[in-house]
């Protein structure tokens, strides 16, 4: 099957039900999709399929063909995006575990909305979940990185 990950295109011709997540990281070497649940409850596999966020733990490859996906590592190859300048302006990581995945699920609610409010926000990042309890700093880093004044 043919795909698109992080703007190249790939092959795969391997076990249809392969997870996602096992190819980028055990395949590609694409190590900042992070396996968390297992089960798609937790987020920190979330990635971008043809610009939606979807968790990659539970989705096997032979759903993905002809697909674009977008991992942590391609959102922006100097790492500048808006989010990632705001996760570090803000010192959104504790454990860092879970931190692609949200940043990930952020960058697509960016996309569909520029001025999301507390409750959008809340919403939006409500699937992701954070061990460490970074949930303000997230919010206020999504905020910032909406209004562009992460630099």
């Amino acid at each position: 099957m043919k795909l698109k990950i992080n703007g190249e295109a790939r092959e795969y011709s391997g076990d249809p039900q392969m997870p996602l997540l096992w190819y980028l990281r055990d395949e590609l070497q694409m190590t900042g999709t992070k396996y968390g649940c297992g089960m798609a409850l937790c987020g920190a596999c979330t990635v971008h399929i043809d610009g939606e966020a979807t968790r990659s733990c539970q989705l096997p490859m032979s759903a993905i063909a002809g697909k674009s996906i977008t991992t942590i590592e391609g959102l922006d190859a100097d790492n500048q995006h808006p989010l990632q300048v705001a996760w570090k302006q803000h010192n959104v990581p504790q454990c860092g575990y879970c931190q692609s995945g949200q940043i990930m699920q952020a960058a697509t609610l960016l996309a569909k909305n520029a001025a999301p409010s507390d409750t959008e926000i809340d919403q939006h990042m409500s699937g992701n979940i954070c061990r460490c309890g970074t949930y303000p700093r997230i919010r206020n880093a999504i905020k910032d990185a909406a209004k562009g004044e992460a630099s």
